[in-house]
Parts: structure tokens; sequence; C-alpha cells
């Protein structure tokens, strides 16, 4: 696994406290980008600009791929020294029971904690029943009172799932947080190709977005900021190649490409233009690359904010298949990243001339 992609898994940064994920992304992008910024809100925006001698007449195309992950943030501390939690983004309870988290202090130092229930042998049998809500949930990091654990955290500290990153099998990859850390990997690996490219006249601005997991603000506020004239957004989606999927629900498939976005939350989120969409397939056939076609019933990508800002921005929503999203690990396939990368290479390049 390429060392970038390994830094971005594990990195700490759940929505608001996307600090550390920006470092790396300035980093890698100051390499390629002629001026990366950092706005008020924490988007990080890199800027190429290919416009030549026709600046005037050039397009703005903007990528947005979000930084933040799901995660939690310490509430509450008992006497006793457990540490109770809220829930930032979208999470599962019933996933929550036994794993092993972090809690990040001001220090930035790493504080491990498992999350504990009352255990099942211990119940009574109307509680057996009753599927275990997180706020009946806490963290336990070894220590016996209240004011030994705020010695070393403070309410309002972040919490992240143990971090984790590596290859399964030939190119089926894990790893925490690849929603969306595997696309602003893709995303840095797009902008590699298109600051060589011969073949565009455009400003291109690669935005790494913030707080898309609590409400899709990181991708208002750069878009509003931008006001590109194209807009391509590169996201995780959930695949189906796995027990209790129905491929009427989702016929998605790591290792069979790209997912091509038409429609998301049935509606409520982006409805991607017709001639976006005829474009980024046509685009996707004549270089043979790849692809699927994603119809999401929920879930909303920054897209949803993106193309309903300002007076309308033209927008597509590249979408990398992903199993166990919102969970402490998930699993990708590098091979759909490659074509993500390729397809959205592409697709600038035509956007640059036609739109």
């Amino acid at each position: 696994m390429e060392k970038l992609l390994k830094d971005l898994l594990i990195s700490a940064g759940i929505s608001g406290y996307e600090e550390n994920t920006a470092k790396i992304m300035i980093e890698a992008l100051s390499k390629i980008c002629d001026s990366v910024k950092t706005d008020k809100l924490g988007n990080v925006i890199g800027k190429t600009n290919k416009t030549g001698n026709s600046e005037k007449n050039s397009k703005k195309i903007m990528i947005a791929a979000h930084m933040d992950e799901v995660g939690m943030l310490v509430k509450y501390v008992s006497e006793k020294g457990f540490i109770y939690f809220i829930k930032v983004g979208g999470l599962n309870d019933s996933i929550l029971p036994g794993k092993t988290v972090e809690i990040i202090n001001k220090k930035g130092e790493h504080i491990t904690g498992i999350i504990g229930t009352k255990p099942p042998h211990l119940m009574t049998a109307e509680e057996a029943k009753i599927p275990i809500k997180y706020d009946n949930m806490f963290i336990d990091i070894g220590l016996s009172s209240r004011e030994e654990v705020l010695k070393v955290i403070d309410i309002g500290d972040q919490i992240i799932f143990e971090p984790d990153a590596g290859i399964l099998n030939s190119n089926f990859y894990y790893g925490k947080a690849a929603d969306n850390r595997i696309s602003c990997y893709a995303m840095i690996k797009i902008m590699e190709t298109l600051a060589k490219s011969e073949n565009l006249d455009a400003e291109i601005y690669a935005c790494a977005t913030v707080q898309e997991e609590v409400g899709l603000k990181g991708g208002k506020t750069s878009s509003f900021k931008i006001n590109p004239d194209f807009a391509l957004i590169i996201d995780t989606t959930a695949a189906g190649d796995m027990p209790g999927i129905e491929e009427k629900v989702s016929a998605l498939k790591l290792g069979k490409g790209v997912a091509i976005t038409m429609i998301e939350a049935s509606g409520r989120g982006t409805i991607v233009p017709q001639k976006v969409h005829k474009i980024i397939i046509e685009t996707a056939r004549e270089n043979n690359i790849s692809h699927q076609i994603d119809i999401i019933d929920g879930g909303m990508t920054d897209g949803a904010v993106i193309y309903t800002n300002r007076e309308g921005i033209l927008c597509g929503i590249l979408s990398i298949p992903t199993r166990y999203i919102h969970a402490p690990t998930s699993v990708f396939n590098i091979k759909d990243i490659n074509s993500a990368v390729e397809l959205a290479v592409k697709t600038i390049e035509r956007v640059a001339k036609e739109l």
C-alpha cells in the first residue's frame, strides 16, 4: 500500500477536527499545485492554472473530496472514570460495543480505550431483548476516577476508531476512514495527472472539504467561493457484493470499476444533469474505462449543496464502491480508485472543451 494512502486512512479527523488530515492534503497538494490555501472553515483548496494565454475565456473546474470521518466526541466522565460520548456522523449503534478506539487529547496524544456495555450475563431477560443504544455505552481507558481521566483527556476531545490499513488480498485493501480518504487520495492522483496534461485549458481547483458527514458544510462554502463552471465530486458508495444484500438494492461490485452516480437519496440529494451524465458515460465508454452505474436510495455527497449553490453549478459525481462504510474498517479495491482517477481526468479534459 502506498504510504500516502495509508497515512490518509489512519489519520485522525472527525467532522470539525480535520486538522491532521488537512496537513497531509496540504503537503501532497503543495507538490503539484500552483497554490494551496486553507479557508476559514478548514477546507484545503489547491489550484492549478492551465489557462496559458486564454485566462479570460478559460473554465473554472472544481474537484471535491471530503476529508472528515465519522466518529465520536467525549461528552461526560463518570465518578469512576468511565467516558460517555456522542456520535458525530452516521454511526449504527450495533457496531460499537467492544470496539477499540483512540481519544486524541489537546496535546495530540492518542489514548486507547474500549467501548463497553452491560454484559449479557448480567442483563434481565427483558433487557436482553432491547438493542443497546450508544448513550448506554461508555469508554474504558483503564483509569478509576474522573480526576485521573481528566488529567489526560478533556470534554470535547475527538474519538476515532483504532487506526488500521493494509492489503487484504491482491487488489482488495482495507482501512479506517475509507469514506472518504480513498477519494482524497484519488483527487491527489487526478491533480498529478492534470498538472502534466497538455490537453487542458482551465483553472483546476482541488478541494478537500470539511464537515461533509454532518451536513455537507465544506462543499457549500468552498463552491460558493470558487463559483466553478463545473464541479466533480469524488466520494465512496455502498457496494452490494456481500451477504444479505440483493442486487436490486445494490448491484455495485468491488473491482468492477468506478460508479457513476446519477441520483442521490431518491432525488433529495444531487440529480446529476442529463448532459453531464451523458458526457461522463460517453467518456468512460470511449476510453474503455471500467465503470458501473449508481442509483442511490439513501445518502448524499457534497454534490447536493454544490450543484444548488449560487445560481446553480453543473455537477458530476464519481463514487468508489466500498464495503462496510461508516464502520471501524472498510474494504475497497484499488482498481476502482484507479478507474476513478482515469475517468475524472478524461472527463475534466472534455468538460474544459465542451461545456
